[in-house]
């Protein structure tokens, strides 16, 4: 990956697209949204993968992440709460929440910051009538 200095901050170009990254969100994305996104997209993308292989059908999954970040140390990032909206029929929440911790030992940037930022998982299940 290439980064390109910019007046406001750095550029990179994907297959995908262009990605503006700077402090200020007027020119990019923040480094801090991009390192939650990152983090809440792969969990998300492993946890959907499980249910798949296991044809777990489901309607929708939302994330909501919730970040606390410490002043004290550059802001840094403490603690990333991601919460999982999953909406389907026949919903097992016992097995989706089995699901959602094996995911998490699968998904590689939350095996990247382990000791570092704590992460906790939250599932909320939504049944939908037949």
């Amino acid at each position: 990956m290439k980064l390109v200095m910019k007046e406001n901050g750095l550029r990179t170009e994907l297959e995908y697209g262009v990605l503006d990254i700077s402090g200020n969100e007027e020119y990019g994305f923040r480094p801090y949204q991009l390192m939650v996104a990152s983090i809440a997209g792969c969990s998300g993308s492993v946890f959907r993968k499980i249910l798949e292989k296991q044809r777990t059908e489901i309607d929708d999954m939302q994330i909501t992440a919730e970040v606390e970040r410490n002043p004290e140390e550059a802001n840094r990032i403490e603690k990333i709460t991601l919460n999982f909206k999953v909406q389907g029929k026949n919903l097992d929440p016992a097995k989706l929440q089995k699901n959602l911790e094996i995911s998490r030992k699968n998904c590689s940037m939350v095996r990247s910051v382990e000791g570092s930022i704590q992460i906790e998982e939250k599932i909320e299940t939504i049944e939908l009538s037949n």
